[in-house]
């Protein structure tokens, strides 16, 4: 039993018996004389390294060597590795998922920005067309306003066959009302939430319209891009909302943007009018949009199409009164009901409904930051089809003035943490260089080393 023990704990025990006492000489049991010393040739096991491994790290000077620690080591690994391979599976699974959802959503995202640009475009554009034959703004204001009655309908559509609820469009209804406050919507709070938001919506939409009879549709396009300028203003100001240096200096790009465009001309005739009004219809817009976020702050999908359902029964309502009014006073005057171009009308109207539930339908489906990028893209949209088939020929001031209004809308884009952000990114760049290139210089080490020992040179380590 005593022989086993030792056998078993021979390896620990071997120091002890190769040891001797000053001035005395011990005998060399079987096991110290079959024991391998530095002068004998390494032993080569099952693997043919272990052992190997181990006299080269005893050579080397390793601090905290024991014998067998590599192979040791090298079993752990392989023992936590056999252990590892259904849960990096798994990882791999759901990062590959989240992967696919990511790219589905950009995807889904840059076609919603393609279709808010080209419902854009296709609204403007067909405005001007229609003003060759039909010169009424305000008509055409109030008439593609009306159509927002269709919102809640078209959301309760979609709703219904996505999530298959029981539930009545009076339900549906009185739910998204919610907006107005936790009691629903009554007619106090019908006239006092609903009445400013139409009339900002009315006078934006009218104001567009009017510049777009003195200008083209790229200059009106881009003045009306300045509006993300104002907004950055007005909630600075009004909402309190965080300084940021870089929209400071896009706003001031906007501003020089517009005063250029309006010197294009000379400061004189229907250019510094329609520059007055585009920056006019910008500037309510961007009253509309604060103004929303400080009384009836974010809204879900539901609430936004309940909303625009609202404002079309009030201007359905209460703003009819305004093109009878402009028509019995000469302002805005037409033929018969029948002479009137329905088809451009129902045209202009249906592509700014459109555009109106791509902006906010997209802001639920995608990125906000993409549906900004599509209205932007409506500038360089307009300005295509202005130099291919109307043949504007656009001065040196203009072009300018366009670029600079659209580098400002972009800075403003730039989310509120993009400096913290950005220095974080560079700094991970800057550790990740570093890592590189230690790396680097303890693989050109190793060689060196491992030259120099093929040379015969041993290496001694400091202590």
């Amino acid at each position: 039993m005593e022989n086993e023990v030792v056998e078993q704990l021979g390896v620990r025990l071997e120091p002890l018996r190769s040891s001797q006492l000053p001035g005395k000489a011990s005998p060399k049991s079987p096991r110290a004389e079959n024991h391998p010393t530095y002068r004998e040739a390494p032993k080569v096991t099952a693997n043919g390294v272990h052992d190997i491994e181990d006299r080269i790290l005893r050579m080397t000077g390793y601090y905290g060597y024991y014998p067998g620690y590599s192979s040791h080591r090298r079993d752990e690994g392989s023992d936590s590795n056999a252990e590892t391979p259904a849960s990096e599976a798994s990882r791999e699974a759901s990062a590959f998922q989240t992967c696919i959802s990511v790219v589905l959503k950009v995807l889904g995202g840059l076609l919603v920005v393609l279709c808010v640009s080209s419902s854009w475009v296709g609204t403007t554009q067909l405005v001007q067309r229609t003003f060759k034959t039909f010169s009424c703004p305000f008509f055409i204001s109030w008439f593609s306003t009306n159509w927002n009655i269709l919102f809640f309908p078209l959301y309760y559509s979609g709703h219904v066959a996505i999530t298959r609820e029981k539930q009545t469009p009076i339900q549906k209804f009185r739910e998204c009302s919610r907006l107005f406050g936790e009691d629903g919507m009554t007619m106090k709070l019908f006239l006092k939430r609903t009445a400013p938001f139409s009339i900002l919506w009315t006078l934006t939409n009218y104001l567009y319209l009017l510049a777009l009879r003195k200008l083209t549709a790229t200059d009106v396009s881009a003045l009306y891009c300045c509006h993300k300028a104002f907004v950055f203003l007005l909630s600075w100001i009004v909402l309190k909302d965080r300084f940021m240096g870089v929209r400071i200096v896009a706003a001031i790009m906007a501003i020089t943007g517009i005063v250029m465009m309006a010197y294009a001309d000379g400061f004189h005739g229907d250019s510094i009018i329609g520059v007055a009004l585009a920056v006019g219809s910008a500037s309510t817009s961007a009253l509309y949009k604060v103004l929303f976020k400080m009384f009836l702050g974010s809204a879900n999908l539901g609430e936004v199409a309940h909303f625009f359902s609202t404002m079309g029964f009030f201007n359905l309502i209460f703003i009819s009164c305004v093109p009878l009014i402009l028509y019995f006073t000469k302002v805005e005057h037409w033929g018969s009901l029948s002479s009137l171009p329905w088809g451009y009308l129902c045209g202009v109207a249906g592509l700014w409904l459109v555009f109106n539930i791509l902006v906010n339908v997209g802001v639920v489906l995608t990125y906000p930051i993409l549906i900004s990028i599509g209205t932007l893209l409506s500038v360089p949209g307009n300005a295509a089809i202005d130099v291919l088939k109307h043949e504007v020929i656009f001065s040196v001031v203009r072009l300018a003035a366009t670029c600079i209004i659209c580098v400002g809308f972009l800075l403003l884009l730039l989310p509120e943490e993009w400096d913290t952000v950005t220095l974080r990114f560079l700094a991970n760049l800057a550790d990740k260089k570093s890592e590189e290139h230690g790396e680097e210089l303890t693989e050109s080490s190793i060689h060196t080393r491992s030259r120099s020992r093929a040379n015969g040179a041993v290496s001694i380590p400091m202590a």
